[in-house]
């Protein structure tokens, strides 16, 4: 009686969810890979010209960069289209394995020692994730562009978006003059808000594009367009703030905080938006928010051991002296290689 129950309960992943996982699971093998292939691409550069981190660009004549380069773009494709097929609930909190990627090569390739935290932050990022993968909620068959843009504009998310972009102003006009150069939420805050707006548009984009190549033309109408215009607007914000965020604050303190604020608020917006939590029960949700915490402990634990070295962690001259972290970045020439 049990087994039947439990089979009731759970029916599986959907075609559409599979293909989605599959897309972020070589989103994240494709991403992690590249940050390895550039670094050795700007090692390889630094040894006959000016490195990156002092202002040269001797890494640009190096064909081992332009793979890394090339590596990463795959990875965002495939991202990008992972969206087109599930919901954001599953595939946002997977970019945290491209984390771990990146750990594991490194420590392979690069001789970068890998803490025994950082192995078990590893190990909490792909139990966490595998949490989701096996609860998260089937993506919603949706016909036409104008299904996602009537989704868009009901009253609940254009709340939210409105709430967004006021939030973003503040910032932007108040905050960002005043305390954008020694507090890092500022620049993450915009990167975060505007980042879940980016996610939902790129769903909407993908989900036209897919519906394109498979006979249905969405083209033809203003809705996808309009997506486009908002990815591209958010996603250069976006880009903008996140290059302020790591060019004023050390990367180990940008990346952890930008990910969690990130993936946060755009599974609220999918939550919002596409109604993502509607037919599950709250076990089902509660394990669901169980997954992501504990990739968000995982996350937390990798990027705090990452720079450890024989059991000492290595941090810049310039620290805050209260909280005894870093959170100024005065020299950059240790920035730009992950």
């Amino acid at each position: 009686m049990a087994s039947h129950s439990w089979r009731d309960a759970y029916s599986g992943m959907s075609s559409d969810n599979i293909k989605g996982l599959v897309l972020a699971l070589s989103s994240s093998l494709f991403i992690g890979s590249s940050f390895i292939v550039k670094k050795k691409g700007l090692k390889k550069a630094g040894v006959s010209g000016i490195r990156a981190g002092s202002g040269g660009y001797s890494y640009l004549y190096e064909p081992l960069w332009w793979v890394g380069m090339i590596t990463m773009v795959v990875g965002e494709v495939a991202n990008f289209a992972a969206y087109a097929f599930a919901p954001a609930i599953l595939v946002t909190p997977l970019g945290a394995l491209s984390i771990i990627i990146s750990a594991v090569l490194a420590h392979i390739i690069l001789r970068e020692k890998l803490h025994i935290f950082g192995v078990l932050g590893c190990a909490l990022c792909v139990v966490g994730s595998t949490t989701i993968v096996l609860h998260a909620p089937q993506e919603r068959a949706i016909e036409s562009v104008t299904e996602v843009w009537d989704l868009a504009t009901e009253p609940a998310f254009v709340l939210y978006g409105v709430l967004v972009l006021v939030a973003v102003f503040i910032l932007v006009v108040h905050y960002i003059p005043l305390y954008g150069q020694t507090h890092v939420m500022c620049y993450i805050g915009v990167c975060s808000l505007v980042g879940s707006l980016s996610v939902m548009s790129v769903k909407g984009l993908g989900i036209a594009l897919k519906l394109t190549f498979s006979g249905t033309n969405q083209l033809v109408y203003p809705q996808t367009w309009a997506f486009t215009f908002f990815v591209l607007l958010c996603v250069i914000t976006q880009m903008n703030y996140l290059n302020k965020a790591l060019d004023t604050f050390n990367t180990a303190v940008v990346s952890p905080i930008y990910y969690v604020m990130f993936t946060t608020l755009t599974i609220i917006a999918s939550v919002i938006m596409f109604k993502d939590w509607d037919g599950q029960n709250p076990t089902q949700i509660v394990t669901e928010l169980c997954g992501f915490v504990t990739i968000l402990s995982g996350t937390f634990l990798l990027h705090k051991t990452k720079d450890m070295v024989d059991g000492s962690t290595r941090l810049p001259k310039h620290m805050d002296e209260e909280e005894g972290i870093p959170l100024r970045r005065h020299d950059s020439s240790n920035m730009r290689v992950q």
